[in-house]
């Protein structure tokens, strides 16, 4: 028999400021996975998990990988058909440059009174090791309390910061032991400070390095200029041509697959209460951009975009040369939604820049990676399970949101264990993630506990 939920809340309140301890006992490991002098501390963040996990009840493992250790964990104790569950996030940080603009040591974690009370400042406190911990902390009061509701796999990585390089393969290869009935990713934001949200969709993305040369070798452009091909009015066409004058990517079957909102999530969105000028006020614009007659919130997250993120051709130094450069580069990420291809939309890239070339010029393309949207149907039980135990924890109905940005382990996880992922966090956007002083809301941390131990217990009951 599982405990009541009230004595697994009840728990979690009185052991607070254990919690707490534990929390700056893993935040005070330097685990910066991109920075091969700190491997050790990786695998020492690594092992302080298992032993943590091990000492609630867990058969936990720290499973070696041709970098850094990735920690599985499992607790089949739940009654017999009950879900299964599969948590993840990781243990590793970001470097702590520039350092001098930390207020303390950045691996000292400092409490500090803020606006709703204490919080913590240290690297990871937020990303993500605060947020791992309060699913742990979920799960150590509902054990102690006599056990689980649901069946629980935990995997915590180590190399999310790094590009993960080797959890795919890890993931492909324990297919099998990690297949569960729904993945949950405390790696995300609150929608604000008083309202939890669950993340419906994320975008996916192709990035594409362009280079367009023409003669070979830079030329004196009162010598040639006006009878030489330039390599960089060739690229400033071809992007140029990318969008129309509506906004639309031009790339042939672009859009296919691309569905709309459907009446719900429209009406969701516009509950929400967003205000457009602010967000863009904050970073000094005023004017939308992207697709005409499309809101901002439905231009992040849920339409796919073009865009230019770096060009580079001819002399970009101090004063001035006159010269037509030999080639022109530029790097292009697409973000895609729905059910867009990647390979196609690839295709579809390169097949416009080479029809645009003109005479002289020739163009080489460059790879930087490729996943497909992903989205989590809104009539999901597991969604309607979570929005009810998010709600009951936090006096108010979890938004459900986008992400315009990528979050490549949720894909993974449908591909290779076939699992569909619940993203719920509970950072601030405020928190300074991979910047100087990260901070972590102690709120946040202690109802983020609270909100998944709800959660587990609504899992655990059978759908509708």
């Amino acid at each position: 028999m599982t405990a009541p939920l009230d004595a697994v809340l009840a728990r979690l309140d009185s052991g607070r400021e254990a919690a707490l301890d534990r929390l700056i006992a893993l935040l005070k490991i330097p685990s910066i996975s991109t920075d091969p002098a700190y491997a050790a501390e990786c695998v020492r963040a690594a092992d302080w998990l298992v032993a943590d996990l091990r000492s609630m009840g867990f058969a936990a493992e720290s499973r070696p990988t041709a970098g850094h250790p990735i920690v599985v964990a499992h607790d089949d104790s739940a009654p017999a058909g009950a879900p299964h569950v599969l948590f993840y996030g990781h243990y590793d940080v970001q470097p702590v440059d520039p350092l001098e603009l930390w207020e303390s040591p950045p691996f000292e974690p400092r409490l500090a009174e803020g606006p709703k009370g204490r919080r913590i400042y240290a690297r990871g406190s937020s990303d993500d090791k605060g947020q791992v911990m309060t699913f742990l902390e979920a799960c150590r009061s509902w054990k102690a309390q006599g056990g689980l509701p649901v069946r629980v796999t935990i995997v915590v990585e180590g190399e999310e910061e790094s590009g993960g390089e080797h959890l795919p393969g890890f993931l492909r290869e324990h297919a099998e032991e990690l297949r569960a009935d729904v993945a949950l990713v405390c790696d995300t934001d609150m929608w604000n400070a008083e309202t939890p949200s669950i993340g419906l969709s994320l975008r996916g993305l192709v990035g594409e390095e362009l280079r367009i040369r023409a003669a070979a070798r830079d030329l004196h452009s009162g010598m040639y200029g006006g009878a030489a091909r330039n390599p960089a009015t060739a690229l400033a066409k071809i992007i140029a041509g990318l969008h129309d004058d509506k906004g639309r990517v031009t790339l042939a079957g672009f859009y296919d697959g691309v569905p709309e909102p459907s009446a719900e999530i429209r009406a969701s969105r516009e509950a929400l209460g967003f205000d457009e000028s602010a967000f863009l006020g904050e970073v000094g614009l005023t004017t939308p951009a992207g697709e005409q007659g499309r809101s901002v919130l439905e231009s992040i997250w849920s339409r796919p975009t073009c865009e230019i993120n770096g060009i580079s051709g001819g002399y970009a130094g101090a004063g001035f040369k006159t010269v037509l450069p030999a080639e022109a580069m530029a790097k292009i990420s697409f973000r895609l939604v729905g059910d867009q291809d990647p390979a196609k939309i690839r295709a579809a890239f390169r097949a416009h820049v080479q029809a645009a070339l003109p005479p002289d010029c020739k163009a080489e393309f460059v790879e930087h990676g490729g996943s497909p949207g992903v989205s989590l149907p809104l009539e999901s039980r597991w969604v309607s399970a979570a929005r009810e135990a998010l709600g009951a924890e936090w006096g108010k109905p979890a938004a459900l949101v986008g992400s315009g940005g990528s979050i490549p382990v949720v894909g993974l996880l449908r591909k290779t264990i076939g699992v569909d992922t619940l993203l719920i966090g509970f950072a601030l956007n405020d928190d300074s993630i991979h910047a100087p002083n990260e901070k972590y809301e102690l709120r946040s941390f202690e109802k983020g506990a609270r909100s998944w131990a709800r959660v587990l217990a609504r899992l655990a009951e059978p759908a509708a």
